[in-house]
């Protein structure tokens, strides 16, 4: 499970269950498992600051690689 933060405010996003060790480009909606603040506007999702973290795509978000940090571990299958 990978804890996603905000890169300009350092507050928790979401967390996340990835798997593989790839890096994190997209985050797959069915697999987020809880959600602390997250905005969704104008096609876009927003930390609560105004960050802009990533683009809605549908089943997935589209992730801007220096808006967010992560910690954590990515499932190896």
């Amino acid at each position: 499970m990978l804890t996603l933060k905000c890169a300009a405010c350092r507050g928790k996003l979401w967390k996340y269950y990835k798997i593989g060790q790839g890096e994190l480009l997209r985050c797959h909606k069915d697999r987020i498992r809880k959600v602390w603040n997250l905005v969704e506007r104008d096609g876009k999702v927003h930390c609560a600051c105004g960050n802009a973290v990533g683009i809605d795509k549908g089943t997935f978000y589209k992730m801007n690689k220096g808006a967010f940090t992560y910690k954590g571990t990515k499932t190896n299958t």
